[in-house]
């Protein structure tokens, strides 16, 4: 079982950044419906493969955010 909430974790990371979502897809050369579209799709980001056979192996997943470093 995937714990995260990725449409809520990307909505309260770009409050965070002060961006809102179409900004975030212009800065990655995208449009905002792509975007929108990505996070709101239930098995679109993490694959379904993957999380099965983690389930299989007796695990959830939870994807922890790190910030990177200012280079």
């Amino acid at each position: 079982m995937l714990k995260n909430n990725i449409e809520v974790d990307v909505k309260v990371k770009c409050i965070e950044s002060g961006i809102t979502q179409a900004q975030l897809a212009d800065s990655i050369e995208t449009t905002s419906s792509y975007v929108n579209r990505v996070i709101k799709k239930k098995d679109g980001i993490i694959n379904k493969t993957f999380v099965h056979m983690m389930e299989e192996l007796g695990y959830d997943i939870e994807l922890i955010y790190v910030k990177k470093e200012a280079e």
